[in-house]
């Protein structure tokens, strides 16, 4: 995703929107633009985009192996993934890492760490991008100093850095300090980058989790060209870039986007894209060089349509999606990385990876593809589909200036609830059958799948016992580095944090001096403090009809009636996230459909102990407790739950779990005590909060009801 200062244009870049290019070979006119039906004799074939795995997992030592087996299959660059406690600025050994280490990444606590993670692979010949956000700064410097170890110019370093706090606080939750300091460490993140690394992105807004938590395209692209603005806005303010630099800073602004299996309508939001970046850049900042205005994207295909069900259709959707960010070259990825079939099973396995990197392959190496210009040029479909985006997006992008900037959005709930709406609005579309899914609302027979005849194997597994040894090892790295020198420089970072001086070189000196990654956070946190995001589930409108005879009405007859029976004004459910886990996006439709169903809902948000939901749930003398878990770490948290509720004398109230949980680990949480399981099968919202109502039911020793819900 990395692009050189001057032309040629670097690996999968697409010319910017609008323009007609030649490349070498190209001799008639009828070649630049729309280009002929075949490719002319002597044309280069254009270079594939950068092909990457996001991966990671147990440890720095594992993951390393595991990169490096990617990279002699023909991976082109690396994704790294990190685990949530490193995400979120914890160390292994805080008790909300509990459960989470190594889960979904890697961690990387210290500069040992970083160093074990990247033994053997030279990083000035790399294209590393890490999915990091709020402790982006951080683990940059921890790379910043490996390469300096192995020798490294660190001036070549190529790669990005995600770095969008703003999604974090809509979508996925790994968000650490209020928006002000957060928008601070991105400024200084990207000014120092500029400077001592220019070839490196220190930023990719990210509008993929946007419509993993509902975004249309519309709100996907408004949202992150709002964050975009914020972002400059706030760096050209900063004093730290000379006017004639600008330039040099859009052009290392880089976004990362989802595509769905829409792929015509995909394919159009790119292009979409692409032209509002080029005004923006253009009118609002007076950038003049078109190359520093082109519109540099990475894709991850979208997880969120990956299905439980029949999982062996999730490959062609893989497939439709990524056609929707490759066979436009006006709008094509600069990097690409698909998911694994089996990622709506649990983490996939090595195996798994290989065969999403050879679809890439096939595609670029076997079909012709790469040897035409764009063939959607002169589409009268197409170009009607891509302005009424563009319209409509530059309208809404207003709205949101208008209100004070992406950052006040954020603030005051309008992003994240605009976003719950839409959610709400889809998942209310797929229930009542208007938009299909094939094996889960329609064509819902099968044959027996063998690749999933053994499901517990189908998917990789982190040993249990890892989290343990990733602690040991964090405690000998503190009992054998420079104490003084670590404390004084979390001293130094403090002071710097609380004037306006940079953080990177603070930041630097912590990585030097063997701070650790929840040392790091937390000096941070003592001065700016923690951000709890909102939820968005109190203004979310009904996106469900309740009319008579229909299956809500019927639910909230059910509801009602119990809690009659019960003598309580309403049921009151509590929905918690215990742990790192900040993909709330299923918790958040939980609470609003209950909501509607007629419950009291109790919904805190993320990043919660067992301990504090467990208070939360007697406090607010819940009739249910409903856990949100999608990192793994059901094992180790549900079960504290339900011990922590009997050693208080409440082992009456009914647990329900739901996430991306195997079947051995669902029978295992049934005999633990936990009511009900729910994974992403149960795709009928009303229903399960129909079975939650006959679970309270059960609890309480009521009679069953009989059903009076009416199919969808």
């Amino acid at each position: 995703m990395t692009e050189r200062k001057t032309p040629p244009a670097p690996e999968g870049a697409p010319a910017p929107v609008g323009t007609k290019t030649r490349e070498r070979g190209d001799r008639g006119p009828g070649n630049a633009g729309t280009g002929p039906l075949r490719p002319e004799a002597g044309r280069k074939r254009d270079r594939p985009w950068l092909m990457r795995t996001y991966a990671g997992h147990s440890t720095a030592e594992a993951s390393n192996e595991l990169y490096r087996r990617n990279l002699a299959k023909g991976q082109t660059g690396l994704s790294v993934a990190f685990d949530l406690p490193t995400q979120t600025g914890y160390d292994p050994d805080h008790v909300l890492a509990r459960g989470e280490v190594g889960r979904v990444g890697v961690p990387v606590s210290h500069l040992g760490d970083m160093r074990r993670l990247f033994q053997d692979i030279p990083l000035e010949q790399m294209n590393t991008s890490m999915t990091i956000n709020a402790t982006a700064m951080w683990l940059l410097a921890l790379y910043q100093v490996v390469a300096e170890e192995q020798g490294a110019d660190i001036s070549k370093l190529q790669g990005t850095t995600q770095n969008d706090i703003v999604k974090e606080y809509l979508s996925r939750g790994t968000h650490v300090f209020p928006p002000g300091p957060s928008l601070r460490l991105t400024t200084d993140m990207i000014t120092y980058t500029v400077n001592r690394i220019p070839k490196w992105n220190p930023i990719n807004i990210c509008s993929y989790h946007l419509q993993e938590a509902g975004a249309t395209p519309v709100q996907e692209i408004a949202y992150a060209m709002s964050t975009a603005i914020a972002v400059l806005d706030a760096v050209f303010a900063s004093g730290q870039v000379p006017e004639e630099r600008r330039g040099d800073v859009v052009a290392r602004i880089s976004f990362f986007v989802n595509a769905g299996v829409r792929f015509v309508e995909e394919m159009c939001k790119m292009r979409a894209f692409g032209r509002i970046w080029d005004k923006i850049t253009r009118e609002r900042y007076g950038i003049e060089d078109p190359r520093q205005r082109r519109f540099r994207y990475g894709v991850q295909v979208n997880s969120l349509g990956l299905t439980e069900a029949q999982p062996e259709n999730n490959v062609q959707r893989i497939v439709l999606e990524m056609l929707a960010v490759t066979l436009s070259k006006d709008a094509r990825a600069r990097a690409v990385q698909l998911p694994a079939w089996n990622e709506a099973l649990g983490l996939p396995r090595p195996w798994d990876q290989q065969w999403s990197l050879r679809i890439q392959q096939v595609l670029a190496h076997e079909s012709d593809l790469l040897e035409y210009e764009d063939i959607f040029a002169g589409s009268h479909v197409i170009e009607a589909k891509v302005s009424a985006l563009v319209e409509e997006c530059l309208a809404e992008i207003d709205r949101i200036q208008e209100m004070g900037g992406a950052m006040a959005a954020v603030e005051s709930g309008y992003l994240k609830s605009q976003l719950v709406a839409s959610h709400a609005e889809r998942r209310a579309r797929i229930e009542a059958g208007e938009e299909k899914i094939v094996g889960v609302n329609c064509f819902q027979s099968t044959e027996p799948n063998p690749l999933t005849a053994d499901l517990d194997t189908a998917i990789q597994t982190v040993d249990p016992a890892n989290e343990a040894r990733v602690v040991a090892a964090l405690h000998e790295w503190r009992d054998n580095r420079d104490e003084s020198r670590a404390q004084e420089a979390l001293a130094a970072l403090k002071a710097t944090a609380a004037g306006d001086g940079n953080l990177f070189a603070a930041t630097l000196e912590c990585a030097r001096a063997g701070v650790t990654t929840g040392e790091w956070a937390w000096a941070l946190r003592d001065v700016f403090g923690e951000f709890r995001a909102p939820t968005g589930v109190s203004s979310a409108p009904v996106a469900v009809a309740a009319e008579e005879g229909t299956p809500l009405a019927a639910v909230r007859e059910k509801t009602a009636r119990t809690a009659a029976e019960l003598g309580a004004g309403r049921l009151r459910l509590l929905v918690g996230k215990p742990g790192l886990d900040g993909h709330s996006n299923g918790a958040e439709q939980i609470a609003v459909r209950a909501r509607d169903a007629g419950f009291e809902v109790v919904y805190q948000g993320i990043r919660l102990t067992p301990e504090q939901i467990v208070d939360a749930a007697l406090a607010e003398d819940v009739h249910c407790v409903g856990l949100s878990i999608l990192s793994g770490s059901h094992a180790e948290l549900v079960p504290d739950v339900l011990h922590r509720l009997r050693e208080a004398g409440a082992a009456d109230i009914p647990v329900v779990v739901g996430g991306i949980i195997p079947n051995a680990d669902a029978a295992e949480l049934r005999r633990a005590g936990v009511a009900a399981v729910f994974t992403p099968k149960d795709f009928g919202i009303t229903e399960i909060i129909g079975r939650i109502v006959d679970e309270i039911r059960k609890a309480s020793k009521l009679d069953p009801l009989e059903s009076t819900e009416v199919p969808a």
